[in-house]
């Protein structure tokens, strides 16, 4: 009996009780401790996962692009040499230059008020020089290439002369 009476005297102890509950409370924490690692431990790992299914998908996009990316490089590459072959071909330049004219032209019409009528005699003139040209006044070949920048100024200054011959006579 001694000892039902030793338990008693402790379970009535104040103390003692406080430090049951203490000790359960402890227990109850430790064990919820326990519970939300292991859940954490799950979640993490799950988390992990799940990046590295994304870092995945990631790469296989961006080694995607960095294809293309080549593929377009090498593509513009192509096409720039494509171009520049093309503008190197006969004939090229002065298409080029006719165009670019034709477009100075279109802005001095719109800027220049006096150029339009002055542009038109010009203009009638050197269709006149040609138009002798095909005749057989003035050689077509001899004018479109003469062999030096001298001889180029001779022939202009020639044609001027008969043209201005021939406005004169009629």
């Amino acid at each position: 009996m001694e000892e039902a009476n030793w338990l008693t005297t402790i379970i009535a102890n104040p103390f003692a009780k406080g430090l049951a509950i203490g000790i359960f409370f402890c227990i109850v924490i430790l064990v919820r401790g326990f519970m939300r690692r292991r859940e954490l431990t799950k979640e993490v790992s799950r988390l992990r996962t799940h990046l590295h299914t994304k870092l995945e998908i990631d790469s296989k996009e961006n080694e995607r692009r960095k294809q293309e990316l080549e593929i377009l490089k090498q593509e513009r590459d192509n096409l720039r040499i494509t171009v520049q072959s093309l503008n190197q071909k006969p004939g090229r330049k002065e298409i080029r230059q006719f165009y670019v004219y034709q477009t100075a032209l279109d802005m001095m019409f719109e800027k220049a008020p006096g150029f339009a009528p002055a542009w038109q005699i010009t203009l009638k003139e050197a269709e006149n020089l040609f138009e002798k040209s095909e005749r057989g006044v003035v050689p077509l070949l001899k004018r479109l290439m003469p062999t030096n920048p001298d001889k180029q100024v001779e022939e202009y200054e020639k044609l001027s002369r008969v043209s201005l011959e021939d406005t004169i006579g009629k």
